[in-house]
């Protein structure tokens, strides 16, 4: 069953690069409303919980170490058709691959500093979600 909520975080890479405000701009226009918000950077044991899927995989390390290396712009979304017009708006992991107009089109640097993260599924969108903020955080 679908959902109308998704979690996003704007990455280290934004947040260096000065594309924040740019960025919200682009979520704000395409209809979403945020319904949850905060500056935080992650500590290395959060990042690996979070990133715990990819445990395996051999970016892995490199990943946490990114996620970690500054501070992040955590938010949950709400729109209709929210996970899917999200993954949409972000474009595809690999800039060079993303259509334009999105996103990572515009603020990616590459597939590993890829300016934003979109949850893949609405059960991940609630657990991601869940993850980074509380019930009285959310509105």
């Amino acid at each position: 069953m679908a959902t109308n909520r998704t979690f996003t975080m704007l990455k280290p890479d934004s947040i260096e690069s000065g594309n924040t405000g740019n960025i919200l701009q682009m979520i704000t226009d395409a209809g979403f409303a945020i319904k949850a918000m905060k500056y935080t950077r992650l500590s290395e044991e959060q990042a690996k919980k979070f990133y715990e899927v990819h445990a395996e995989r051999p970016f892995y390390g490199e990943l946490v170490e990114y996620m970690t290396s500054g501070p992040i712009i955590a938010a949950i979304l709400e729109k209709e058709n929210a996970v899917a017009d999200f993954r949409a708006l972000i474009g595809a992991t690999d800039p060079a691959e993303a259509a334009e107009g999105t996103i990572r089109k515009k603020y990616a640097e590459s597939k590993g500093r890829n300016a934003v993260h979109g949850s893949d599924s609405d059960e991940n969108a609630q657990i991601e979600g869940d993850f980074h903020f509380s019930a009285a955080e959310i509105f």
